[in-house]
């Protein structure tokens, strides 16, 4: 009888250093995301929070909807996409180099964002580089963004934020602020002429593809104040506290004003100045210079007080994170969201001119205990505190929840 001799193990050769092998079956695993932005700070800030949030913000491409610029192409915003860009094609054959042309713009480094070239990437690196997130923002990116979804329905998940006014069963996921829904309120139903409520959307209450959150997505989570209280450190630790931080925006369709409240926040600072040990004003791009202008040159030589003149690095998130307390104009919704994440005084100036379903955002806001009217008559050495929205930490825990529905996960 012939004797059996045991098998030797076969050693196989170690890969190289750096060769990282994917697996022989699909693991069902998000690796990479896609960010459609529509090149406004406000729209695609939102997406780039959730996508920092969901551990993704080093593996992301950014691509832009982008619209023609220059002459009369301002005024035809109103228009979808890629009826604008095609009128605008005819107005430079007909008129060449006049002023009705487009105006040229540079050559950006981020890529135009197109649906079919962006669901044939997902379709053919799904089996080697998993399920592609999508994650899109601003009117103008939703054409794109249900395109993808409608071309690789196997192989995206496609987040649009903030509510699209289409049928969402495009999208995988919405997220979008509460106060959207406000025209399906009594309240909201009362200031919609009957002859229009057919026009206004949404129509429906919030399906189950919908995340309802209080405010706008941002990238102020605990770990970007982190590092830019280290960052502005230098500058502003030393400061006289308490550190009062004013953010002034713009005024906007529904929450219009002027100089007036301009001239009312001077009066208003003035009084509250001896309670506080330094005030640093801020503008935003939509501040007009004639409002920016009226605190300019009431405070520019006060030595309590220090504006940021738009040169050199932006200090905003060292305001965030050092800030004892804040003043901030109502028009902004992403700026109130940011300052009422940390969980300091949020003090709100204007919030009685917002008007439709902003007017909702600034009453929950306050009847949360989120925020509180700036008076005038505050002591700003005195603080109280609140919860703090999470909306975008919240957001992306119903990303991971939604994506498990499907079998499927992000990559840590």
């Amino acid at each position: 009888m012939l004797g059996i001799t045991a098998m030797r193990p076969i050693n196989l050769p170690e890969p190289p250093s750096g060769f990282s092998s994917m697996p022989k079956f699909f693991d069902g695993a998000v690796r990479r995301a896609v960010v459609i932005g529509n090149g406004f700070a406000g729209a695609e800030n939102q997406c780039m929070g959730l996508v920092r949030a969901l551990g993704l913000s080093d593996r992301h491409s950014l691509y832009r909807v982008t619209r023609p610029h220059g002459g009369i192409n301002r005024w035809l915003h109103w228009l979808p996409v890629s009826v604008h860009k095609m009128l605008d094609s005819v107005i430079r054959r007909l008129c060449g180099n006049s002023r009705f042309q487009a105006s040229k713009i540079g050559i950006s480094s981020v890529l135009e964002a197109d649906a079919y070239h962006i669901a044939t990437m997902a379709r053919e690196t799904f089996h080697k580089d998993g399920p592609l997130l999508v994650v899109a923002s601003g009117r103008d990116t939703i054409p794109v963004a249900s395109s993808i979804k409608r071309l690789a329905p196997e192989n995206v998940f496609v987040v649009q934020i903030q509510h699209p006014r289409v049928r969402l069963n495009r999208f995988d996921l919405v997220i979008t602020p509460r106060h959207d829904y406000f025209p399906l309120t009594p309240e909201g139903r009362r200031q919609i002429p009957w002859f229009l409520r057919k026009w206004v959307t949404p129509w429906e209450p919030p399906g189950s593809n919908v995340f309802l959150t209080m405010g706008a997505l941002h990238l102020a989570d605990s770990n970007t104040l982190r590092t830019a209280a280290s960052s502005w450190h230098d500058e502003l630790a030393a400061l006289p506290k308490p550190l009062l931080v004013v953010n002034v925006g713009g005024p906007t369709g529904n929450c219009c004003y002027g100089v007036d409240l301009a001239k009312q926040l001077v009066v208003m600072l003035q009084n509250v100045l001896w309670s506080c040990g330094t005030i640093r004003i801020s503008f935003s791009r939509r501040t007009p210079a004639k409002i920016a202008n009226i605190l300019v040159k009431e405070f520019a030589t006060n030595p309590k007080v220090h504006i940021w003149d738009g040169e050199g690095p932006n200090p905003h998130m060292g305001h965030l994170a050092w800030a004892d307390a804040f003043v901030i104009t109502a028009d902004s919704v992403s700026m109130l969201s940011e300052a009422c994440s940390t969980g300091k005084p949020v003090y709100v100036i204007g919030a009685e001119l917002c008007t439709w379903k902003f007017a909702n955002f600034q009453n929950s806001l306050r009847k949360q205990g989120v925020t509180r009217p700036f008076t005038g008559k505050e002591n700003m050495s005195e603080s109280w505190s609140y919860p703090p929205l999470n909306d975008t930490a919240e957001a992306a825990s119903q990303v991971i929840a939604a994506l498990a529905q499907r079998g499927w996960t992000i990559h840590t």
